[in-house]
């Protein structure tokens, strides 16, 4: 797609704001298709895409979990990690609600509440992890130092396969 179709979102003010260089990678976005698909069409390796999810405690505090697209999250572990009782994905309403994005196009940029953010350790590894850009069909291309930068998140082990 030429560039001038490319969204600016609140996750792009927020990169640009933060002088974080990253590339635009535009997809068509299927209903439910996921990281898998995300991955499929711009031709990259499904655990570079890293997934944000809104889950909330057992207090109703919601929080975001960054985690490679071929993982799932280990909420038992998140749970103990952060002294909740139990952690769980909120329904995609509520996640629409604290983050300003739909479910499908959440970007952990730029969100419309101050959530806390864990992400997978590992993905600080990579060379470069692509993130929802905040609309569905878009992702970000960056720098998971830049990201870990930008977003401060605490770093755990909760990835499972």
């Amino acid at each position: 797609m030429a560039k001038d179709k490319t969204p600016v979102t609140p996750a792009i003010r927020m990169l640009r704001a933060e002088r974080v260089a990253f590339t635009d990678h535009l997809y068509s976005y299927e209903e439910k298709g996921g990281t898998s698909v995300s991955a499929r069409e711009i031709g990259v390796d499904e655990h570079c895409v890293v997934k944000t999810l809104i889950l909330e405690d057992d207090r109703k505090q919601p929080l975001i979990v960054l985690m490679h697209g071929d993982l799932h999250v280990s909420t038992k572990e998140l749970a103990r990690l952060i002294g909740a009782r139990s952690v769980s994905p909120c329904s995609p309403e509520t996640a629409n609600k604290h983050s300003g994005y739909l479910v499908g196009g959440t970007s952990p940029f730029g969100t419309r509440k101050q959530m806390p953010v864990y992400m997978e350790e590992t993905i600080t590894a990579l060379p470069k992890i692509y993130l929802n850009g905040g609309k569905r069909g878009y992702l970000v291309g960056l720098d998971p130092r830049e990201a870990v930068r930008v977003l401060q998140p605490t770093l755990v082990k909760v990835g499972i396969p």
